[in-house]
């Protein structure tokens, strides 16, 4: 009698602290923690995946860290992230190759463009192709500002190495400001070329100048690519390791490719802000 007794008094226990879940919209999964770049939350691109995933799987998602990468490999580091996500870069495989986090895959792209002065001395207005366009930049000896952050940096580089022409000349300029919030208005007074992101351009996060406008962009050479990882559950026993890799594989589910190709962040241009790397070109 008494282990029936005990029985029936667990079950009218645990009923009770199921309706409270059910009361207060609780859920019983453990939350997943999450450092992601700021390129991805400066934009409402975050916020729509982590509604679609919470809704999908019930698993709530707490943003820890965003902001620039250091800061978010130092929290991975730490322990403080069960997932991390941000652009591919030494500190991303470093992470992985120390055995801090694990499963690094690719989801998803973004793009980079080449501003200039409105007058457009080299003639690149409206191009596709970055290669040419700096050919052109070179021939005609215009401005070019070597923008010292990393990403543009290494994607100027790389279409002057394809072009066939040295980034070396009294037109190559350098920018020594650590500040880059206003560096349009340095382009427009050195009327000069360079790379940027189009996403800080389009959400304000550098400010705009009226007289420097995009003059190249929709190149598929011209995108850097964003990584996701998970905590290493043999580094961190405590890690939510199986709610971060469903995470990630929510990333590069049909769903979330396929809403990355069509979603343009409000901007009304019908032109994605993140491109799906299962259709990058």
């Amino acid at each position: 009698m008494r282990k029936r007794i005990f029985g029936t008094g667990f079950a009218v226990l645990l009923f009770s602290v199921t309706s409270i879940f059910c009361v207060f919209g609780e859920t019983p999964y453990k939350r997943v923690r999450v450092a992601v770049i700021g390129g991805m939350t400066m934009t409402p691109l975050w916020g729509e995946i982590q509604h679609k995933f919470e809704a999908e799987t019930e698993i709530p998602i707490e943003v820890v860290v965003t902001g620039e990468k250091l800061a978010l490999a130092r929290a991975m580091e730490e322990g403080k992230v069960d997932f991390l996500t941000m652009h591919s870069s030494d500190v991303t495989t470093n992470l992985v190759a120390d055995g801090w986090a694990r499963d690094l895959r690719p989801w998803a792209k973004n793009d980079l463009v080449i501003v200039g002065p409105a007058g457009d001395p080299a003639g690149i207005s409206g191009m596709r192709d970055g290669v040419a366009a700096v050919r052109k930049i070179a021939e005609t000896q215009s401005n070019w500002l070597d923008f010292l952050s990393s990403g543009p940096r290494e994607t100027a580089h790389t279409l002057f190495s394809r072009a066939g022409v040295p980034m070396i000349g009294t037109w190559v300029l350098k920018y020594e400001h650590t500040e880059t919030r206003s560096i349009l208005h340095y382009v427009a007074s050195r009327n000069a070329y360079m790379i940027v992101g189009r996403m800080p351009i389009l959400f304000r996060k550098i400010d705009p100048d009226p007289n420097v406008k995009i003059m190249v962009q929709g190149d598929p050479n011209m995108r850097r690519p964003y990584v996701a990882m998970v905590a290493n559950p043999d580094r961190f026993p405590s890690a939510n390791f199986e709610g971060a890799a469903r995470l990630s594989d929510f990333l590069l589910s049909d769903r979330i490719q396929k809403f990355l190709a069509s979603y343009d962040g409000g901007i009304g241009d019908g032109v994605p802000i993140f491109i799906p790397v299962r259709s990058s070109r």
